[in-house]
Parts: structure tokens; sequence; C-alpha cells
């Protein structure tokens, strides 16, 4: 069993307001990573924090279980814990993802797990044109080192611990675009629009 974990608790300071909840394509931009996570793994777990209710109402109709990081002020490692103490013990590992990163696809996701499938690598890390980024998936046997983190750090902090240990799904490819400032959804509504003109290649 293969468990989606979602961090989407923050409190969007650069953005002015909760940019969980902005349009991109006409629908919340949570959305977008939630749906595709949900589409790759056997269950989708959603940490929600600052302005919960309204980062769970954009949700609604995803097969998701939302659990709530009360204390998400404190750092990003608190919605970590939260999300690694609701995983199913029967998972066998979970894939992380960020959702403010709407553009991570399901094909590198699904590339992601048959790495770790075929690989003995507990880590497993995308990296678009040399660059780490998300989704990165943990063996269960991670998850008591993904509990222990502290204060504002991501699971960087593991994966970085020992070299051997890591996996890399190399995507030819620029990362994905995250979303600090409203004029990041611009930005990533103009991606959208040149890539559904740009005309496919012909034989």
């Amino acid at each position: 069993m293969i468990v989606g974990l979602l961090l989407a608790a923050g409190g969007a300071r650069r953005f002015g307001s909760q940019k969980l909840v902005a349009t991109l394509s006409d629908a919340p931009l949570v959305r977008h990573a939630a749906t595709m996570l949900a589409g790759v793994t056997d269950e989708l777990i959603v940490v929600v924090g600052s302005d919960a209710e309204a980062v769970t109402h954009a949700l609604d109709g995803v097969d998701a279980r939302i659990v709530k990081n009360t204390q998400w002020e404190r750092g990003l490692s608190g919605s970590i814990h939260c999300g690694v103490a609701a995983i199913p013990t029967a998972a066998s590992a979970m894939l992380i993802a960020l959702g403010d990163e709407p553009g991570v696809s399901a094909d590198v996701s699904r590339s992601v797990i048959t790495a770790w499938r075929s690989t003995d690598r507990p880590i497993v890390v995308p990296r678009y044109a040399g660059v780490a980024g998300h989704p990165v998936l943990f063996a269960a046997s991670i998850f008591a080192e993904l509990a222990a983190l502290d204060g504002d750090v991501g699971a960087k902090r593991v994966i970085n611990r020992s070299a051997e240990r890591v996996a890399y799904v190399d995507v030819n490819e620029a990362p994905p675009l995250d979303v600090d400032e409203p004029a990041d959804l611009q930005r990533i509504e103009r991606k959208n629009d040149d890539a559904t003109k740009r005309p496919a290649s012909g034989g």
C-alpha cells in the first residue's frame, strides 16, 4: 500500500492570503496536486493547518483523508509528523507532495514509484534537469526518521543523511513551479496556455 501525503498547512504569508484556495485553471490551487496524488496512490492524506476550513472545502469531492495540524506555525516538520502519525500500519511507502506545486505530473509520480519497486533504495527523489524536486517517496523503514524531525525543516534533512539510501529519477525538464506570490499563478497560467497552443509534432 502506497499512501500519498500532501502538505497543505502553510500560512502563505508572501501571497497575502491563503494561496491554496486561489483559483488556477478554474480550480483551487491545492486541488491540482491533491487530484494528481490521489490518482497515483492507494490512499491520500492531506495535512491542513492555516485556514483549515477553507482549504478542506477546496478539496470537496477529492478522495482524501484530512488531518489537521493545529501547530502549523511551528514549522514544516509538524505537518510531516501529523502525516506520518495518520498513515495506516499497512503502508509500505508514502509519496510526499506539496499543495502549492500544481505542476507535478502523474507520469513523474508513477516513475518515482516504479523506481522504488525496482531498486532496494528506501528513498526515491525526482531530479528535474539536475535539480531535486517532488514528489519524494519514502519507504516505511524511514517513517520514524521523518517523525523525529524538528523545527521548520522538511524531509531534505532525512534525504541528505546517506546518499546510499537514495535513488534518483531523472526528468528532462525544468522543476515544476511553486506558488509563493500572485504573479506565480499568472506565470503558471501562461505556461499552461503555451503548452496547450503548442502544435503536436508530426511524423
